[in-house]
C-alpha cells in the first residue's frame, strides 16, 4: 500500500511506534518528543527539511494539561495549543491530529465522573473547528483504539515510568497499523458499489416462504444479527457507498419485505439500483453497472451462496468477492471489514452523502429520455443549469473528482490535496469547476477542467466529468465557457490533449467532435489546437438559454 513520506510527532515517547512504521514506510526520525509545536514552528528544523507528505500528531491530553484537570485551565491550555498549531500549520501536506482520550492514574479517585468527558469535549470541539477551517486536517481515531483494548491493556504505567512510553505493546502495534492504514487511504481509490443478495444475506430465510416460515429479522437472537448488518450498511450508504441488489427472487415477494417488514433498516430508496429476478447474477451485475454508468471494477459482491460467489469470480474477475461469514453473528463485523478494505476514504464530502439520491434520480432521467421524441427534446426538458463554483472552497471534491473519474477523463492525471491547492493558487493556472442541476435535483459538483497558461499556448491539461452527467452535451457548454474566458484574456489559440487509458475510450474523439485540429499524435497521446476566433457553434441546451 502506498503511504508517502510520514512523520509522527507527539508529546510522549513514540520511538517504538516509529520503529514499527519504518518496516513498511518512510518515516521521519523525530528529535525526541514533547516539542511537537516547536518542531512545526521552526522552519529550519529537520522535520521541515524532511518534507513529510502526511504528519500524525498523536497527543496525550493529560500531559498537555500537565495533569491539571480544572476545566477553566483546560480551556486555556487546549485553546492555546490549537491556536499555536493553526498558526504554524503548513499548507502543504496532510495532518492527522488524534482525537481525545484522557487517561491518568489519578482519574480513578476523581469524584466528578463527568470531568473526563468534559475535558475530552474541549479537545474535540477545537479539533472540529480546525478541520472545518483547514481541508488538510483530519481526525486520527486514537480514542477508538484505546476503547477497543480497554485501559488496562492500552496503557502501561510500567512503560511510562521507564521511558515515558504511554502504551502497552499491543496498543503500540495497533497505533502503527492505524497510522499506515490512514496514510494509505490518502492514496487509494475506493470502490463505489456494493452488490447485495437478499435471502440469508440481508435477512435470514427465504422471501417466498414467509407464509410458512417468516424471514429472520428482529430485535433479538439471529434476527438481530441481520438487523445489525443492515445498520452498518445504512451508515455506509450515508457515507457514499452505492448499495444495489442482485437477488434471485420473485420481485413482489422481495419488495413486500423491503417495503413493509417492521425490522427492515434499509428501504427501497436506500438502493441505487435493483435486479430482483432469476437471471444469472453476473448478467445482473453488468446491467447494474450499465444503469449506473460505472465500471464493474468499482464493484464488490456480497452473497451467502458459494456457487454464486464463484460464478462472479470466474465471469467478472474485476469484481471483488469477499468471503461470506459462516455465522450470522459475524455478518456486521464482516461488513465493517469490507468497508475498511474496499470503501473507506480519507475524506467524506457532501457529494458522497448525496450519492444514492443522485443515482436514483438518474432512473427518472432515463424514463424521461425513453419517452422523449428526440435527444434534443429530452435534454431541453431536463432544464440543465451549469453553475460555476469556487475551486478553493471545494478542494476536497475537486481533488476527488480528478482522482476518481476514469471514463470521462482526457489525461487521467492524479493529484494530492496539496498539489491541488497549489494549482488553485498558481496565477498561471485557470481552474474551472461546475455544479449541475436539473428538474430531478442536484447532480452535485461533477465537472472540472484545468488550463495551464505558462507555456507557448494555453493548454487544457485536465478535463473530467462525472459519469452521472455524461451523454447530455454538458461538455460542449464547459468547453465553450473555457474558450470564451481564454479569448477574453487575449489568447487566440487553445491547446487540448488526449492521453489514452484502458478506461477513457468514451472521450477518445471528443476534441475532434468539438472542432479541434489534430497537431501531433503518438502512442502516448494526441495533441489538438483550435483558433478561438474560429470555434464552431456547438449543440447544448441549458436552462439559461431555453427562454431567451
Amino acid at each position: 500500500m502506498t503511504t508517502g513520506r510520514l512523520a509522527v510527532l507527539s508529546n510522549v515517547n513514540m520511538n517504538m511506534v516509529i520503529r514499527m512504521l519504518q518496516k513498511n514506510a518512510q518515516v521521519y526520525e523525530a528529535e525526541g518528543y514533547g516539542n511537537e509545536l516547536g518542531t512545526l514552528l521552526n522552519p529550519q528544523s529537520s522535520y521541515h527539511a524532511y518534507h513529510a507528505e502526511i504528519t500524525f500528531l498523536i497527543m496525550d491530553l493529560a500531559e498537555l494539561l500537565e495533569h491539571d484537570l480544572d476545566p477553566v485551565t483546560a480551556e486555556q491550555k487546549i485553546g492555546n495549543w490549537f491556536r499555536t498549531l493553526e498558526g504554524c500549520l503548513p499548507q502543504e501536506g496532510v495532518f492527522y491530529v488524534s482525537d481525545a482520550y484522557l487517561w491518568a492514574v489519578e482519574l480513578a479517585v476523581l469524584a466528578d465522573t463527568g470531568r473526563k468527558s468534559q475535558l475530552e469535549g474541549i479537545w474535540e470541539r477545537e479539533l472540529r473547528n480546525l478541520q472545518q477551517k483547514h481541508a488538510n486536517v483530519r481526525s486520527f481515531p486514537y480514542r477508538a483504539l484505546a476503547e477497543h483494548f480497554g485501559e488496562e491493556k492500552a496503557f502501561s504505567p510500567k512503560m511510562w515510568y521507564m521511558g515515558k512510553v504511554l502504551w502497552g505493546m499491543e496498543m503500540q502495534s495497533a497505533l502503527a497499523e492505524q497510522i499506515l492504514y490512514r496514510a494509505g487511504l490518502e492514496y487509494r481509490t475506493p470502490k463505489k458499489v456494493l452488490v447485495l443478495d437478499l435471502d440469508n444475506t440481508l435477512w435470514g430465510g427465504l422471501a417466498g416462504e414467509t407464509d410458512h416460515t417468516p424471514v429472520v429479522l428482529s430485535e433479538d437472537h439471529s434476527g438481530l444479527a441481520y438487523k445489525n448488518l443492515q445498520r452498518v450498511l445504512k451508515i455506509m450508504q450515508s457515507q457514499g457507498v452505492l448499495l444495489t441488489i442482485a437477488s434471485k427472487n420473485n420481485e413482489a415477494d422481495a419488495m413486500e419485505i423491503l417495503e413493509h417488514h417492521p425490522h427492515m433498516v434499509l428501504r427501497p430508496e436506500d438502493f441505487a439500483a435493483q435486479r430482483i429476478n432469476w437471471d444469472p447474477k453476473p448478467d445482473n451485475i453488468r446491467k447494474i453497472a450499465e444503469e449506473l454508468n460505472l465500471g464493474t471494477d468499482s464493484f464488490v459482491f456480497f452473497d451467502d451462496s458459494e456457487a454464486e460467489r464463484e460464478m462472479v469470480r470466474q465471469m467478472l474477475p474485476e469484481v471483488e468477492v469477499p468471503e461470506f461469514p459462516a455465522r450470522a453473528e459475524d455478518l456486521a463485523p464482516a461488513m465493517v471489514k469490507i468497508y475498511e478494505t474496499y470503501f473507506a476514504a480519507a475524506v467524506i464530502t457532501g457529494e458522497d452523502r448525496e450519492k444514492t439520491a443522485q443515482y436514483r434520480a438518474n432512473a427518472g432521467r432515463k424514463q424521461m429520455e425513453d419517452r422523449a421524441g428526440s435527444f434534443e427534446e429530452y435534454v431541453k426538458k431536463l432544464e440543465i443549469c451549469l453553475l460555476p463554483v469556487d475551486p478553493k472552497e471545494h478542494l476536497d471534491r475537486l481533488t476527488q473528482l480528478l482522482n476518481k473519474t476514469n471514463q470521462f477523463n482526457l489525461t487521467t492525471r492524479r493529484y494530492t490535496l496539496e498539489q491541488m491547492r497549489q494549482i488553485t493558487e498558481d496565477t498561471k493556472k485557470r481552474v474551472f469547476l461546475y455544479q449541475v442541476t436539473d428538474v430531478f435535483g442536484d447532480n452535485g459538483i461533477v465537472a472540472a477542467a484545468i488550463v495551464d497558461t505558462a507555456g507557448e499556448l494555453p493548454e487544457i491539461t485536465d478535463f473530467v466529468m462525472s459519469c452521472r452527467v455524461m451523454g447530455r452535451n454538458i461538455e460542449n457548454a464547459v468547453i465553450d465557457r473555457i474558450e470564451q474566458q481564454m479569448q477574453e484574456e487575449g489568447y487566440t489559440v487553445l491547446r487540448g490533449r488526449y492521453v489514452p487509458t484502458a478506461k477513457n475510450k468514451p472521450v477518445e474523439t471528443m476534441y475532434d467532435r468539438l472542432g479541434y485540429r489534430k497537431t501531433d499524435s503518438t502512442p502516448e497521446g494526441t495533441c489538438y489546437e483550435i483558433v478561438l476566433a474560429e470555434r464552431p457553434e456547438r449543440a447544448y441546451w441549458l436552462k439559461e438559454n431555453l427562454y431567451d
